[in-house]
């Protein structure tokens, strides 16, 4: 395999662990430790930072999936989109969504306006990222499969 394979999918496992420790470790903890409105302030900061992060990191992976499908299809038959590029739009989607759209209205929810309730509203929160997790991982999976 290819040198941007293998990167590609080091990548890739490397945003799934910062997913999983975000969701296993960096979110917890300040609520252990801290007052609820500050451990929420903590809590948003590090996903914003992660929705950045995630920005980042699909964008380089579209362009590594991009570079090798393009030999793909220029010295073999098969479609320029395919299950990896699915994959990480997936969870473009999600960090799209989760952060960009429904934090600003979990802002305007914990201020009484909107029309749903800030509880909904995390759990919609929740509900995206736990997908983006789901889709990285199996994304890793895929390329750390493809590398060997």
């Amino acid at each position: 395999m290819t040198l941007r394979s293998r990167f590609a999918a080091v990548i890739a496992g490397l945003w799934a662990g910062v997913l999983l420790c975000i969701a296993l470790i960096a979110t917890p903890a300040p609520f252990a430790t801290l007052a609820m409105a500050d451990a929420g302030r903590v809590v948003g900061r590090i996903f914003e930072q992660e929705a950045y992060l995630s920005l980042g990191v699909a964008m380089l992976l579209v362009f590594f999936d991009r570079a090798g499908r393009r030999e793909t299809v220029i010295f073999k038959s098969g479609s320029v989109f395919g299950t990896n590029l699915m994959l990480i739009f997936g969870a473009l989607f999600c960090t799209v969504a989760g952060y960009f759209a429904v934090q600003p209205m979990m802002a305007a929810a914990r201020a009484g306006q909107g029309a749903l309730s800030f509880g909904a509203l995390h759990a919609i929160s929740l509900g995206f990222f736990a997908l983006k997790g789901l889709l990285v991982l199996a994304l890793a999976w895929r390329l750390v499969g493809a590398a060997r």
